[in-house]
């Protein structure tokens, strides 16, 4: 494998106190890259939408550094959209090697040694994923588990339990990233999706450095759906087998009132069972059109064909 240019995506939202850690570590990292990495290391850092410091940090970075490059939006998009800017803007400084890391130092530097190793035995991507998840609560780590478990049975690619978004990609990898038009991403699921060789580096879950997660559980339950819908259409196929097991079940019912009509007559009885009926046959239509409107919604997004984000500066 010959030596080329390393740009490392950073998505930023309120990391002010988190960016001078950050590239302390990064400082004592860069020089056991040197074997794999030719010239400096680069960073394009893509500020979503803080409402701290953060773009001011990022513009004294840039005049301190030449190296690093910075993308703020006009406001907050999302990680979704900040990872898309940054890796575009990493292949306009030109193809090399392209690493994405969070800015909290949960994604240890140290392991990039390891992701070029993977890279020069002949993969395209080395990934890390967490073996335990320590610090986090016990109820977010348990659906983090289920969810991993329903995408993958339902899913046409596979999605690794722990996985970060932590990796290095050779340039054509993210060139298939970004080919994707998409404007409803899951990171997790395009990068499966793409294809390509990936070696998977195994390391113990690190809590931040500084502050605190913006996920919180509902937008990380929000962000679990989004993958489902990305990623299979499974959902829909159990609406259609729900509904026929339904009629199936209503002809039968349909034939026993029949019966029992001709053969007891039809008294004034059964309000309760029938009310109960109803109720249940709402619900679960209720339930069957809100998962078909999730789908539309989503189509509906993208035939607007909305810009994914707004750039306001960037150098």
């Amino acid at each position: 494998m010959e030596r080329g240019k390393l740009c490392i995506v950073v998505p930023c939202h309120n990391e002010e106190q988190s960016l001078p850690a950050l590239f302390e570590r990064m400082d004592l990292v860069a020089p056991t890259l040197s074997g794999w990495v030719e010239g400096a290391v680069e960073f394009v850092l893509v500020d979503d939408g803080s409402t701290d410091g953060t773009l001011d940090a990022l513009r004294r970075l840039h005049a301190e550094r030449p190296s690093v490059h910075y993308v703020s939006f006009s406001r907050n998009f999302g990680k979704e959209a900040g990872l898309a800017a940054g890796l575009r803007k990493a292949m306009e400084l030109g193809p090399g090697f392209v690493a994405v890391m969070d800015a909290d130092l949960q994604d240890p530097p140290e392991l990039l040694a390891q992701m070029f190793a993977k890279l020069e035995e002949g993969f395209d991507v080395a990934a890390a994923y967490r073996t335990t998840r320590a610090g986090e609560p016990p109820v977010r780590s348990w659906f983090a588990e289920r969810f991993y478990d329903v995408i993958n049975r339902i899913s046409d690619v596979e999605m690794k339990s722990g996985a970060r978004d932590f990796r290095l990609m050779t340039a054509r990898t993210v060139r298939a990233i970004l080919s994707l038009p998409e404007t409803s991403r899951f990171s997790k699921g395009i990068f499966s999706w793409v294809g390509f060789e990936t070696a998977w580096i195994p390391y113990e879950n690190i809590e931040r450095e500084h502050g605190s997660s913006s996920w919180s559980f509902f937008s990380l339950a929000r962000y679990a759906l989004d993958g489902i819908i990305a990623f299979s259409t499974v959902p829909l196929e159990l609406i259609s087998i729900f509904g026929l097991l339904v009629c199936l079940v209503a002809l039968v019912f349909l034939v026993f009132v029949l019966v029992r009509a001709l053969l007891f007559g039809d008294p004034v009885a059964g309000w309760p069972s029938l009310m109960c009926v109803i109720l249940l046959l709402g619900g679960a239509i209720l339930f069957g059109l809100g998962i078909v409107g999730l789908y539309l919604s989503k189509v509906y997004s993208e035939v607007k064909r909305r810009p994914l984000y707004v750039v306001a500066e960037e150098a």
